[in-house]
């Protein structure tokens, strides 16, 4: 039978298709080369070279006192790269032989002077003498390909590269360990197992009895279910841990929006001053809250204005508004709330918002009772999501002047949009569109496979969805994908990774 023999491939190579070692063959028939530090002067940078030649290559290139492919594993070795005759850098080389390796293959680092010529000059002459320079993310698809990782954990490298927070930067250290990985794969083998045992005796029936196994499928199949929308849920945290949270800042003209985005950012990023209607275009400012990235957007005070750049300014804030995870109203304390104040609301209210009282060093006119009369006045508490009321919208008195309340809107922004504290020792967080995906494809698999037990179909039906299933989860860990995807994938690394 196909799906049999669709397990027994799987089985017999963990979880590898033929296709994939395939192109694992054809991978491995250069050794590659690649500058892996950045291209800026720095104290050293490193040249590293991967493949079955790379020993043989650094013997032509390394001048000192052992030759490379006479060195143990893990072996640092002084002396100079040569071209011919001339010495090029003095350096250290690092030998690390098969498998134990990143790529799992014999990789050679050499370790150089920063400069940007000299690192060129040591890539050029490894290049030169049989090494083949290494396409973006070249190294990470061999060890991926030569099986030293799985796919989820690929892409947390790049993951890593690129985290701009601390969250950011443990999630994907947590996936790179291979928590998904791990949890993938328990998945994937009760599937696999109830997969194996309804062909077996689809193929068997004399032997292995199916009577009742309905029941038991289904009960197996709810806890996948659960398992498999907890990894969704997770996502919503991990979109938040990896790019940031889009924050929109609305409020009258001169309510002190611009002067929090320079609170917020450390420096002066917008032009202040006691005119209103200053800040008439957007201005985009990627700052840290605490360990929380946000992508903030400073708009123009929305009011009714007859100024058609202005107006232009204004219009640009609603659409922005509307998009936002997290908006930030800017109230102007010490004056009297008006009709703008109501047309705000009407906007922003059915967003996750955080209302502000700034310049509170001031006399203050405007109380957080008081905000939350109007809120109720406009009658827009049937719009605040998830079934809160107005009591639930956090208003925050603060002063951007005096730089205060500005812990109290971190730890409150942090509540918003964690569930909890982050813990990265026992949570899993999806942070990759993709994983999501497939995770969604494997639910709705799994939800065919209960369906059909409640309609009473026969048993070769639930196999169909439970491969269905095992293959969207495959593709997360890369042991059911196409050389298509992967390149894709890859192409997404910097050179030397």
């Amino acid at each position: 039978m196909k799906r049999t023999l669709a397990y027994n491939e799987a089985a017999g190579h963990g979880g590898r298709t033929e296709h994939m070692m395939n192109i694992e063959m054809i991978s491995g028939e250069k050794t590659i080369a690649a500058i892996s530090t950045g291209m800026t002067s720095s104290g050293i940078g490193i040249v590293r070279i991967s493949g079955d030649e790379a020993f043989g290559i650094a013997d032509k290139v390394y001048k000192g006192n052992k030759k490379v492919s006479h060195t143990e594993s893990h072996r640092i070795l002084y002396g100079h790269i040569v071209d011919g005759k001339e010495i090029v850098d003095e350096v250290l080389v690092m030998v690390m032989r098969a498998p134990h390796t990143f790529t799992g293959e014999n990789t050679v680092e050499i370790n150089c002077h920063g400069g940007t010529f000299v690192v060129r000059r040591v890539l050029e002459t490894v290049l030169k003498n049989g090494a083949r320079a290494a396409e973006p993310g070249e190294f990470t698809k061999r060890a991926f390909l030569n099986g030293k990782i799985d796919l989820s954990q690929a892409e947390a490298v790049i993951d890593v590269i690129n985290s701009e927070n601390e969250y950011a930067l443990q999630s994907s250290i947590s996936q790179l360990k291979g928590s998904v990985k791990n949890k993938i794969s328990d998945i994937r083998n009760k599937i696999i197992y109830h997969t194996a045992f309804i062909e077996t005796a689809l193929d068997d029936p004399e032997h292995i009895s199916v009577d009742g196994y309905g029941e038991t499928l289904k009960l197996v199949s709810e806890k996948i279910i659960n398992d498999l929308k907890e990894l969704i849920r997770s996502s919503d945290n991990g979109r938040v841990i990896k790019e940031g949270i889009n924050t929109v800042i609305v409020g009258k003209p001169n309510a002190g929006k611009s002067s929090l985005l320079n609170v917020l950012a450390g420096h002066e990023r917008a032009i202040v001053t006691d005119i209103e209607g200053t800040t008439r275009d957007i201005l985009q400012e990627q700052i840290r809250l605490g360990d929380l990235s946000l992508n903030v957007i400073d708009t123009a005070g929305i009011r009714q204005t007859e100024d058609v750049i202005e107006k232009i300014g204004v219009d640009r804030a609603k659409e922005y508004a509307q998009k936002a995870d997290l908006i930030i109203y800017v109230v102007d304390a010490s004056r009297e709330l008006d009709e703008n104040d109501e047309k705000i609301l009407e906007i922003i209210l059915d967003k996750k918002t955080v209302i502000l009282l700034n310049k509170s060093d001031l006399k203050t006119i405007v109380t957080e009772d008081r905000i939350r009369e109007r809120i109720n006045t406009v009658g827009l508490s049937q719009t605040i999501p998830s079934g809160r009321t107005s009591q639930d919208i956090p208003v925050i008195a603060i002063s951007a002047k005096e730089e205060q309340g500005i812990r109290e809107l971190e730890d409150t922004v942090k509540t918003l949009f964690l569930k909890g504290n982050l813990s990265f020792n026992d949570q899993i967080y999806i942070t990759n569109a993709r994983q999501k995906n497939a995770l969604i494809r494997a639910q709705k698999s799994m939800e065919k496979v209960i369906r059909s037990i409640d309609e009473g179909l026969p048993e070769d039906f639930y196999s169909i969805d439970l491969i269905d299933a095992y293959d969207a989860l495959g593709s997360i860990t890369g042991e059911s994908v196409g050389e298509d995807l992967i390149n894709e994938i890859f192409s997404k690394f910097c050179m030397g990774k």
